[in-house]
């Protein structure tokens, strides 16, 4: 194990970072800015400005990059990356609230139909999801159901002082699912349709043109992970995505499902059935158009040549 490494005051960070190329224009709002946000979390966003190591990237068969910056490289650019990375965030947020409302709304709905513990109700649920033992794991032996209402009671003992939380849990001793689902978080959406029967989960995926219940079932999921990292306040504008979701039938074959773009896609084609007279697709053309800085490349993001012709995106204002 290497030791770790010295603690450099604000004034040494900096210097260390010219000393390896990197330009400062202005050293007072530089250090301004390493002191509110921190060396490391901005060391995400100049990354991309280090120097490849050919040699050492041949031989290791990825891109093995030096301390050292590309000729031009500044801190200004940095910054505004930064800043145009929060901005992406944010419109992530505000696609992503509408859409986990709207499908809670949908599966409550649905499902408090049939009775109003439902999510409780095993009987209401595909048998997989609760009666099938988890084979490994720290839940190894519980159902997913039974890890689902484990969460779920954690959930709504954290919420036992909201109003309508101490009302129902006073008068009813439990909440029926319309009211339930103001307790969940976007991952217990996502899990318990991943637990609905076979018949529900077409049902709603057909509101949303899905092509079927498991598909909607992974969009949810690789959806819930663009939340948690946008949430997080993690680097979004480059990051691999780990939950991955299938391209759909018919669109582009340069999409990139391990890139955000791909996910921001379908939140573009979900909000199309949500709200379709929402402005949030031109805020993120007009974003991607004329925040994001030059020094970078936005293939990263998952962008490919020719996607604002895309009739998902060509009533978007980007001409």
């Amino acid at each position: 194990m290497r030791p770790l490494k010295r603690w450099l005051s604000f004034t040494d960070q900096l210097e260390l970072l010219q000393a390896r190329g990197l330009h400062v224009d202005d050293r007072a709002a530089a250090l301004d800015y390493l002191e509110r946000l921190g060396y490391y979390r901005l060391s995400g966003y100049w990354y991309p400005l280090r120097r490849i190591d050919v040699a050492a990237s041949r031989v290791q068969g990825k891109a093995v990059r030096l301390d050292a910056f590309e000729p031009g490289s500044r801190f200004e650019d940095v910054v505004r990356l930064y800043v145009f990375d929060k901005k992406l965030r944010l419109l992530a947020l505000d696609a992503l609230e509408r859409i986990e409302m709207a499908v809670r709304v949908d599966v409550a709905h649905l499902l408090g139909e049939r009775d109003p513990r439902a999510h409780e109700n095993a009987d209401c649920l595909h048998g997989n999801f609760t009666k099938k033992p988890i084979s490994k794991g720290p839940d190894k032996g519980k159902t997913p159901h039974q890890v689902w209402l484990e969460k779920y009671r954690s959930l709504l003992h954290r919420a036992r002082k909201e109003p309508f939380v101490a009302h129902h849990m006073q008068h009813y001793g439990a909440l029926p699912i319309w009211v339930a689902i103001e307790v969940w978080d976007f991952g217990l959406l996502s899990k318990l349709f991943a637990g609905m029967k076979y018949d529900d989960q077409q049902s709603i995926a057909r509101m949303y043109a899905a092509p079927d219940g498991k598909a909607f079932a992974q969009w949810l999921r690789s959806l819930n992970f663009i939340r948690n990292v946008a949430a997080h306040h993690s680097r979004l504008w480059n990051i691999n995505v780990l939950e991955l979701s299938p391209l759909p039938k018919g669109w582009p074959a340069g999409l990139n499902n391990a890139r955000p773009f791909f996910y921001f896609c379908l939140m573009r084609r979900l909000l199309q059935v949500i709200c379709p007279n929402s402005s949030w697709g031109q805020r993120l053309v007009r974003l991607l158009r004329t925040e994001f800085p030059a020094a970078f490349s936005l293939t990263e993001f998952g962008v490919f040549p020719g996607w604002e012709d895309w009739p998902l995106w060509l009533n978007c204002g980007h001409k």
